[in-house]
């Protein structure tokens, strides 16, 4: 339902805002319909365990802070 608050439009405008309205609301049925998305690649948390995990060596606490 679509309620004019202001204003007096056109029987023209107002068809054309509801146009508008009813072609949004169909993109976005049809996008929730559609396959699953994919996440994508870089926010994948296994690209992070790819690489083995580094280890402390000596002197690793001078190393903790990087500027």
């Amino acid at each position: 339902m679509i309620k004019v608050v202001r204003g007096n439009p056109t029987p023209e405008e107002l068809a054309a805002a509801l146009a508008v309205v009813q072609a949004r609301a169909a993109a976005t049925a049809s996008a929730e319909s559609g396959a699953p998305q994919v996440p994508q690649e870089w926010s994948d948390p296994a690209r992070i365990a790819r690489t083995r995990a580094l280890r402390p060596g000596p002197r690793a606490w001078a190393r903790t802070f990087w500027p």
